[in-house]
């Protein structure tokens, strides 16, 4: 047989994509070529979200004014996504249901994930996992789009300019009210850059509330389980009086064990929001330092995207080996030795 001869021409568009990269950035120039000149500028890298209108939307009392800030539009774009994500799904089922029964397109994609994460939960949680496999997929399924629809270009680096308190960059006015910002600072006088659209798993206020509502989800699971003997596992006092010295010891140990409960919400947010924005700074700076040489900046973007799988995929399943264990009491496998 004879035997095909091998045609690279992945390697050729990569090749061209780095030239159109160095043509735009500018980076020719290292080689005394005039490109077009396009250089990368750093944004402002801030932990808290950026607001897009200066004055208030409304007042919330004694909680203080609501901005509308970058991380809402995100919010709602998310909410959007997973709409026509359920929509899509529902539709390709239902057709295929009335042809061949084959899956097809958005609705084989989505059994397939919905089928790889019902099997995860399955061998944690046996008979549970009809309670738990809702809370697990849903949470997962939305924190994986939360993280990459960030990757999406346009994203933090389209916006409203506001003027800088201190330092800001020069703009280059582009008719029509659009401009872009130059490289050059200004100590006065300059401008900053606050995106329309900013992920909101770099959002400290998104990673706590999912936080939140994933440890009252655990609670409630392990009531639904257990029923009311589920706060044993923080208020042991059942040897308080028969072995006052054991008995003491449980006690401590169930105070010990709701402290833990509570550290899940600080640690459920902080992981998210830390690796979350540890990318957008890295990413941000290799773009800054070395914007003209566009494989870098890609294969730092290729980096955030392993990243933003990995963090969704701990986040759910994390959560999914909490509500496993809230469903299995302290006392179960010290009753069943005896």
């Amino acid at each position: 047989m004879e035997q095909q001869k091998r045609r690279p021409w992945r390697r050729w568009i990569v090749l061209i994509l780095m030239i159109v990269g160095c043509v735009l950035g500018g980076g020719l120039s290292l080689f005394g070529i005039q490109g077009v000149g396009i250089p990368a500028v750093q944004p402002e890298i801030t932990v808290a979200a950026e607001k897009l209108i200066e004055e208030p939307l409304f007042n919330l009392g004694p909680l203080g004014d609501f901005y509308l800030v970058n991380t809402l539009p995100t919010l709602a774009v998310t909410i959007l996504l997973v709409l026509w994500l359920a929509w899509a799904t529902n539709r390709s089922l239902k057709k295929s249901a009335e042809t061949d029964l084959v899956p097809r397109g958005v609705g084989n994609a989505m059994e397939a994930i919905l089928e790889m994460l019902y099997n995860l939960t399955e061998g944690s949680a046996g008979k549970w996992t009809k309670l738990i496999f809702p809370w697990f997929a849903t949470i997962m399924i939305y924190v994986l789009l939360a993280n990459l629809l960030k990757l999406i270009p346009g994203f933090e680096s389209i916006g409203v300019l506001h003027h800088a308190h201190g330092e800001g960059h020069a703009i280059q006015e582009l008719g029509g009210g659009w401009a872009n910002l130059l490289p050059a600072k200004l100590e006065e006088g300059g401008y900053i850059l606050a995106p329309f659209f900013r992920g909101i798993s770099v959002d400290l206020n998104f990673t706590a509330s999912l936080a939140i509502i994933a440890v009252i989800a655990i609670q409630v699971i392990g009531f639904r389980a257990q029923g009311w003997g589920y706060l044993s596992k923080f208020l042991n006092t059942r040897r308080m009086f028969k072995v006052p010295f054991f008995g003491a010891m449980d006690f401590l140990v169930g105070l010990l064990e709701l402290i833990s409960e509570l550290s899940k919400i600080l640690s459920f947010a902080f992981r998210l929001f830390g690796n979350m924005f540890a990318g957008i700074v890295l990413v941000a700076i290799v773009a800054g330092l070395l914007g003209f040489i566009s494989i870098l900046p890609a294969m730092v973007m290729m980096f955030e995207l392993f990243v933003g799988v990995i963090q969704a995929f701990v986040f759910g399943m994390l959560t999914m080996v909490f509500m496993a264990q809230a469903t299995q009491g302290h006392g179960d496998e010290h009753s069943e030795s005896h």
